[in-house]
């Protein structure tokens, strides 16, 4: 699932503010926040809320447009760590992602597996046991690839089923970092980094088009090698050579562009007719992760767009400052919570999932999120990882703890309710 907005790709101005209020609006490298950003990651998660919920039949392409935000902040991040440093702190850029990330995704897990055990139906707990596993390891994608769970007719007894996209930017964090510590040095790092970042773009789009011949489409659909398209392209994007591109625009014609990308995206989204279109998986996913880092990174070059200040506007950019919270959450609560309310029928059903949702996201993020990422409040010093530990280890222990449930031993079937 996507990452934190920790920084852009322009100079800081501006008086100085305190170290937490820096730590919280800037990356290490002292980039300045584009709020555009955060917008994006909004509109995203919007996107994928309304396809699950059955109201936006190419909504799950904003997982795309995740993955390539994430692919372009986290290159722009190693990047100006080995121009500034000289070389990657690959350790203290692991230890920042497994902070950024884990404490809400332990979190979640955990009281997911409380509450489906609690509520769910036989089939639900008896997958959620299945699927914990693999989720800890962050590598539930390829347990789904492997085992044939096809994505698009057996989420809906999965309450982890939407953790595979969280497992394929994990798997990225630890291996794109090497590449680019490998690749990002001597004089011509930038350019050599764009080169690889490209070639292995084309070379993901292709095995996708090849995988996704097959009849389920699982495997081209989770595959950490074809996703990689959308990542790779967020991070050819934030190199050098494309920034400077990008930056070369005039701003009429960039705002003129940025409008007409992102109303394609929106179209793309609502015309998609899920894994049913005939041109996804050749070559359609391509280009909309094209689009998107395009995008993207006008965005962040030429200031002040029309797009960036739609997007940078006040509720898509909270809604993204909550996103991979409310993204961790509202699958769960769609499936424990939406057939307990069909008498609100669908759109009502759908609106107070969403209301559910965006709760448990916003109190993660202030009570979890935060805390242990800036080491504040209560999470000051080692009491953040502390409290993660022993909070994964509860639920280590649930894990072992609840038997693995048959049909009809005691769990609440939600199948029947209603």
């Amino acid at each position: 699932m996507p990452t934190s907005l920790l920084g852009a790709l322009a100079p800081v101005r501006g008086r100085a503010v305190s170290a937490r209020h820096r730590a919280a609006r800037t990356g290490r490298a002292g980039r300045a926040h584009i709020a555009a950003l955060d917008g994006l990651r909004g509109f995203a998660v919007a996107a994928v809320l309304l396809f699950h919920a059955g109201h936006l039949s190419g909504g799950f392409l904003g997982v795309d447009l995740f993955f390539v935000l994430s692919g372009f902040l986290i290159t722009g991040l190693l990047l100006s760590d080995a121009a500034s440093g000289g070389r990657i702190a690959l350790g203290a850029f692991w230890v920042r992602r497994a902070r950024r990330l884990l404490p809400a995704l332990v979190c979640v897990v955990v009281v997911t597996m409380v509450l489906t055990w609690a509520f769910g139906s036989v089939a639900q707990l008896r997958f959620a046991l299945d699927d914990t596993p693999w989720v800890a390891a962050q590598a539930v994608n390829w347990h789904y690839i492997t085992e044939q769970i096809g994505y698009w007719n057996a989420s809906d007894t999965r309450v982890f089923a939407h953790l595979w996209s969280i497992a394929v930017e994990w798997q990225f964090y630890l291996a794109w970092p090497l590449v680019v510590a490998v690749a990002g040095r001597g004089r011509h790092a930038q350019r050599v980094v764009a080169a690889v970042a490209g070639a292995g773009a084309l070379a993901a789009g292709a095995l996708m088009v090849s995988l996704g011949a097959a009849i389920d489409t699982t495997r081209a659909y989770e595959g950490t090698d074809t996703r990689a398209v959308a990542l790779l392209l967020g991070a050819l994007a934030a190199t050098a050579p494309v920034r400077g591109l990008a930056a070369r625009v005039p701003r009429r014609a960039a705002d003129v562009l940025c409008l007409v990308l992102a109303v394609g995206l929106a179209v793309a989204w609502a015309v998609t007719d899920g894994e049913k279109a005939p041109m996804l998986f050749k070559g359609g996913l391509f280009l909309h992760s094209l689009a998107a880092a395009v995008l993207i990174v006008l965005i962040a070059q030429v200031p002040d767009t029309r797009a960036a200040r739609i997007a940078g506007s006040r509720l898509p950019r909270r809604l993204g400052e909550l996103s991979y919270s409310l993204y961790l959450w509202h699958w769960p609560v769609y499936l424990l919570l939406l057939p307990r309310l069909s008498a609100l029928g669908d759109w009502g059903a759908t609106a107070v999932a969403i209301a559910v949702s965006l709760a448990a996201a916003a109190a993660t993020k202030w009570l979890v999120e935060d805390p242990v990422r800036f080491r504040s409040g209560w999470a000051r010093g080692h009491r953040g990882l502390i409290a993660m530990v022993a909070l994964a280890l509860v639920g280590v222990a649930l894990w072992a703890a609840i038997p693995v449930p048959v049909p009809g031993a005691g769990t609440v079937d939600i199948d029947q309710l209603g």
